[in-house]
């Protein structure tokens, strides 16, 4: 069977990680922090010293990172993937990133002999946890059907989107999209509140319609409950808007809504919680 590496065992790399060892993979696993990896060891994984030692142990190697400056230091750093052969290996990057980066990435592959796809994903920590995740994947169809089947093992919808660059685009428009929710979703709140109203009540009745969406139905309950533990960083999310407005504006469109998300998330990294979970949002209107 083929040999898994995985670099960056976070919220959702560890629940990953755990579903391809229930699928009877082998899978090598490195983390800066080793201590993230101690479960994963404990359940069947292996570790290694570095991206480079997982490398050369692996078939198929995936990245799921912070920032595309940590993506850029595990693939080129001293000790990064593309220190060791990857003569045959397909390399899937699943982190929120640049398509800048991916086409990089892709062509630094090609040239070594290797294969690679930008495969970011949505669903966050419960999608991760349940097997859920929708992943979106840029790259060549050929390189595509041999890891299908592998990340099917933790998603639910799988789709090539099309060339280099392409899965991180498609990502950076879920993005959009979700800050739109986000919004929509805490001023919902607000507003219901200082109307006096039942707020369980309240979503109950229009998560039943057309306001329905993920956002309402997964982060509500735990706004009402007051939890604000990360299913997605504030600080990543914040990361991911700010490159979709840069490359909203290399293609030279204007997304209002969208720049006026971003300022709210940096309003909230700037009181000090860019490590809650995006939910935190609300904060802004309640403490």
């Amino acid at each position: 069977m083929t040999k898994i590496g995985f670099i960056g065992t976070g919220v959702m790399g560890a629940s990953i990680v755990k579903h391809l060892l229930n699928k009877g993979y082998s899978v090598n696993v490195y983390n800066r922090t080793k201590a993230k990896t101690d479960e994963l060891i404990n359940l069947g994984a292996v570790w290694q010293e570095s991206p480079a030692d997982i490398t050369e142990v692996s078939d198929v190697i995936f990245t799921m990172v912070g920032y595309p400056k940590d993506v850029e230091e595990t693939y080129y750093g001293e000790n990064g993937i593309f220190s060791a052969d990857v003569t045959g290996k397909i390399l899937v990057d699943m982190t929120t990133s640049t398509p800048t980066l991916a086409k990089e990435i892709y062509d630094t592959a090609k040239e070594k002999g290797a294969m690679s796809l930008d495969a970011p994903v949505s669903g966050g920590d419960l999608g991760a946890k349940n097997g859920t995740l929708t992943v979106m994947v840029g790259g060549d169809l050929a390189t595509y059907n041999q890891v299908q089947s592998i990340i099917e093992c933790f998603s639910s919808k799988i789709n090539l989107q099309g060339e280099a660059g392409s899965g991180q685009h498609t990502k950076m428009a879920n993005q959009i999209m979700i800050a739109g929710t986000m919004t929509g979703m805490c001023e919902l709140l607000v507003y219901a509140k200082s109307a006096n109203l039942d707020l369980e009540k309240v979503l109950d009745t229009v998560g039943g319609g057309s306001a329905a969406n993920w956002s309402l139905t997964n982060y509500a309950p735990r706004i009402l409950k007051e939890d604000y533990s990360p299913g997605f960083f504030v600080k990543h999310f914040l990361k991911d808007l700010t490159i979709a407005l840069d490359e909203a504006n290399k293609m030279g469109i204007d997304l209002p809504a969208t720049t006026e998300a971003k300022r709210l998330y940096e309003l909230l990294v700037d009181k000090g919680d860019g490590d809650d979970g995006t939910q935190a949002l609300i904060k802004l209107w309640w403490g």
